[in-house]
């Protein structure tokens, strides 16, 4: 077993592991990728500033991110196809995440369905919703979510139309896996792969099988989203979907002032900056770029949270340094459980965790609530 100092190390070790079509699925972006790379680079070009001749002894990473107590201020973003990457693995990341002490959130797209995940954890997760163009089925994942107990809903705004993923439509990725001529000589190399995923239990999408007609004879997760998705979303549908749910709502997917506005107008318990990863309109800006102005328009209306390029501590302490109380980490996870199951997600929670604590120190911060724009160098 190699020695894991990095979320770098855990992406390698699932590459070699995972099927492509899987692997890239989770590693790719839209398009040209273009907002994909600058996710990274524009959370790379943020220079932190270095303090020295502090007492900074005694640390804390604690926080709250919608009402509940969290050991450090990051959460489990939603993943669609996680147990794609290992057999169970949305339910061995949610339960890797309540045992670290931070929130998991269930994506719609997942391969264990509601019922799975909330069979293995005591703690409330998050649940994640697409809105479908069949509402009522829509209605009923709210109501299953409810049912097992999940402790808020995220509901995702930037994917009533799928951005193009070139890697996705080439590898034909499919769901339930598909054995073809081209994904035929990946696969014979990733026995490991095969024996834990493709004989396992979860094989589709755990919390859609047999509600959407004609699921099976669709031929790429391309072609089922553009058939299921609803493109009139609209702002008029937050009321419903939080009458519906009367609990703690989330909006994600809000990357512009102007929208940032009419989500803290919604009555929203908190809302995420965040552009799908770079999965949806490419060209746009990254996540980072768009977060201090949205920061400095809603001040403290409600709580604002960062998702996009997260590979480390010092990423999520430049965030919060720009305005976020919390941020999300999706890929950084994923590649931990590609790599190791449960273990690899814990493995990605304690480097970012120890990334953050070294960092926080190195900038003179004793509470990790102390981040503020003072703690980066100016352009």
């Amino acid at each position: 077993m190699p020695v894991v100092t990095c979320i770098d190390d855990l992406r390698s070790m699932a590459k070699k592991r995972v099927a492509r079509a899987v692997f890239e699925y989770v590693d790719c972006g839209s398009y040209a990728e273009s907002t994909l790379r600058a996710n990274r680079s524009d959370l790379d070009a943020l220079a932190l500033r270095q303090r020295v001749g502090i007492d900074v002894e005694h640390r804390s990473l604690r926080t709250t991110m919608a009402g509940h107590e969290v050991r450090m201020p990051v959460a489990l973003a939603p993943v669609g196809l996680t147990g794609l990457n290992w057999a169970d693995g949305e339910m061995l990341a949610a339960r890797a995440a309540e045992r670290f002490g931070v929130p998991f959130t269930l994506s719609t797209m997942s391969i264990c369905s509601i019922e799975d995940v909330a069979s293995v954890v005591k703690k409330p997760f998050w649940f994640q919703l697409y809105v479908m163009r069949d509402r009522g089925f829509s209605a009923s994942l709210v109501e299953r979510a409810k049912a097992a107990g999940c402790s808020a809903l995220m509901l995702t705004l930037d994917l009533q139309i799928q951005g193009q993923r070139h890697r996705d439509l080439k590898n034909g990725l499919a769901v339930p896996p598909r054995l073809t001529a081209g994904t035929f000589f990946d696969v014979l190399r990733k026995p490991g792969w095969v024996l834990n995923v493709l004989t396992g239990r979860h094989k589709s999408f755990g919390n859609l099988e047999g509600q959407i007609p004609d699921a099976k004879s669709l031929t790429t997760l391309a072609h089922w989203i553009a058939g299921q998705f609803d493109p009139t979303l609209s702002w008029k549908d937050i009321e419903w979907v939080k009458k519906l749910w009367g609990g703690k709502l989330i909006l994600k997917g809000i990357l512009d002032v102007d929208d940032a506005k009419i989500a803290a107008q919604s009555g929203v318990d908190a809302i995420v900056v965040s552009n799908h990863g770079g999965r949806q309109l490419d060209g746009t800006i990254s996540s980072i770029r768009a977060l201090p102005e949205i920061a400095d328009a809603l001040g403290s209306s409600l709580e604002l949270w960062f998702d996009g390029g997260i590979r480390s501590g010092q990423d999520v302490l430049r965030a919060l340094a720009l305005g976020a109380r919390g941020t999300l980490i999706g890929r950084a996870f994923a590649y931990g459980l590609g790599a190791m199951g449960e273990a690899g997600v814990t493995r990605s929670l304690e480097i970012i965790e120890k990334e953050l604590d070294v960092t926080m120190a190195l900038c003179g911060l004793r509470d990790v609530k102390e981040a503020n724009r003072s703690i980066l160098r100016p352009a």
